[in-house]
């Protein structure tokens, strides 16, 4: 299926991976975990113990008027979602999110700020 990687500190990309449980595992890290943060049919495929295990951080999820209420930890996948299981992005979505994730954010300097 084709999904979107989002690795910290760097641009999205598209990459071609298998549906399979083994292959998500293999691109997050660890065990997977899905989050359902858009009105629309994609999901975030992220590692499920990402914060507990010290991943970095990567890119915010955002509500609707742009407040940040979590940061995902780690490398995580948008994918595409068919009925009840992960599918292809469609290239319409892919450049969405891509768009949305373009920029690298850095969330080191403000995290340890709030603890001096």
């Amino acid at each position: 299926m084709k999904v979107l990687v989002v690795e910290p500190k760097k641009k999205p990309y598209a990459k071609e991976i298998g549906t399979d449980l083994e292959s998500l595992k293999a691109e997050v890290g660890g065990w997977i975990q899905a989050i359902f943060p858009f009105n629309d049919n994609v999901a975030i495929v992220c590692n499920e113990e990402g914060k507990l295990e010290g991943l970095e951080l990567n890119r915010a999820l955002r509500d609707s008027i742009g407040r940040i209420y979590d940061i995902i930890a780690g490398t995580f996948l948008v994918v595409g979602l068919a009925q009840e299981e992960f599918a292809s992005l469609t290239d319409v979505q892919l450049e969405r999110y891509k768009k949305l994730y373009q920029t690298p954010e850095d969330y080191s300097a403000h995290f340890f700020r709030a603890f001096e």
